[in-house]
């Protein structure tokens, strides 16, 4: 087990920017990830199989929900303290940072936003702990990228809702005790309901065979004549538009968490090519891989300055869905970059998990397609500079 000698780059000296809140919050996360995560994070990669005892710890460090109210049980902190603790936590393994980002955007967000004050108080803040974890039932077997077409639906019987319907590629799924699903009613608009483990007709079979995110429990949402009562119906908002801005609010975190996963993939990276000698000196002074180090660097640094002000922006109530899929899909593209080059510096030795490099790069193959893929976050940008929508 290697010793985790993570050094942060900060090339354009961001901290600067940063108050000290923002730098003490993530330093509390850096150390917890180096503490807690890197360690094991590998072997349990290995085995695909999701390290559950490390639930209490992201609760505590704010990975769950930390901009939600106090009131609730979150840390009452701001959008860049958000992103900050999503990039420590990716840094460390992007599958870890998506059992975070979902708890906190897809889960604890809309029951906040939307839900009722009785949601909110019996469910946040078990939520904001890990004493409740929770998923996002929005994508279908033959519903990804076009949402609007679900077919999982709801009827009114009563004194209850009668939900039929399955999800797919549901992270969290398989141990989560609460499911924010979306689905439509009988005049086919979209509803979010709150729908607990233990419901009857309600099952979560887990996702095998991933070569992607193996440390992340992935499943289906299978809704067979499930009776929800009519109190988990979150009224605050419906139509696509709600889930929508849970994804806003995920896609931001995503922006933060994949330059940690770059950044972990440099530094690693830049410590190697210092320590190999080849041709009786480190592969650090021959100029192909001081290129692929400094464009590294380079992008890096565009990155986190892009993160910066779209934070400045989400605290200020002014981001567009449109800056920050631009965000979302430069970033993730950025660290998946970085991962096959950094792979490249460190030759045969890139392929092994006595490294990060080639785990952070299968994540990010996921990373570049959850939460809207690569292309359509080009098309948002595209329909929002020209008017005209080009996926429809």
């Amino acid at each position: 087990m290697k010793p985790d000698l993570f050094q942060a780059p900060d090339y354009y000296q961001l901290d600067d920017l940063l108050t000290e809140e923002h730098k003490l919050v993530r330093d509390a996360a850096r150390a917890w990830v180096k503490r807690e995560v890197s360690p094991i994070i590998e072997d349990y990669a290995q085995r695909a199989e999701f390290p559950k005892q490390i639930i209490k710890g992201l609760g505590e460090i704010g990975g769950f929900g930390p901009y939600i109210p106090e009131e609730y049980g979150g840390a009452g902190l701001d959008q860049i303290s958000y992103g900050l603790i999503m990039q420590e936590i990716e840094r460390g393994d992007s599958g870890v940072r998506s059992t975070s980002s979902v708890q906190s955007s897809l889960v604890m967000y809309p029951i906040w936003k939307f839900g009722t004050e009785e949601q909110r108080k019996k469910y946040l803040p078990k939520l904001a702990t890990g004493e409740f974890m929770g998923c996002f039932g929005l994508t279908e077997p033959d519903f990804g990228s076009n949402p609007s077409g679900m077919v999982t639906n709801f009827k009114d019987m009563g004194d209850h809702y009668l939900l039929n319907g399955a999800k797919m590629w549901i992270s969290n799924a398989p141990f989560a005790d609460v499911a924010v699903v979306w689905a439509k009613n009988e005049e086919g608009r979209i509803h979010g309901l709150i729908v607990e483990r233990g419901m009857e007709g309600f099952s979560t079979p887990e996702t095998h065979n991933k070569w992607s995110l193996r440390a992340s429990a992935t499943g289906e949402l299978v809704f067979n004549n499930v009776k929800v009562p009519k109190e988990n119906l979150m009224p605050g908002k419906s139509g696509l538009g709600a889930p929508m801005m849970c994804l806003d609010s995920a896609r931001y975190g995503i922006a933060w968490g994949a330059i940690g996963a770059a950044m972990d993939c440099y530094d690693t990276a830049l410590r190697y090519a210092k320590e190999r000698i080849q041709f009786d000196k480190p592969i650090a002074a021959f100029q192909l891989q001081q290129k692929k180090l400094a464009e590294m660097i380079t992008e890096i640094t565009k990155a986190q300055l892009l993160t910066w002000r779209l934070g400045v922006l989400r605290n200020e109530g002014k981001a567009t869905t449109a800056q920050i899929s631009m965000a979302k899909r430069n970033n993730v593209d950025m660290a998946i970059n970085i991962a096959r080059e950094a792979r490249q510096i460190l030759g045969g030795m890139g392929i092994t998990g006595e490294y990060s490099i080639m785990r952070h790069s299968m994540n990010l193959e996921s990373v570049i397609t959850y939460e809207g893929t690569h292309d359509i976050h080009l098309l948002i940008t595209g329909a929002d500079i020209t008017g005209i929508p080009a996926f429809k």
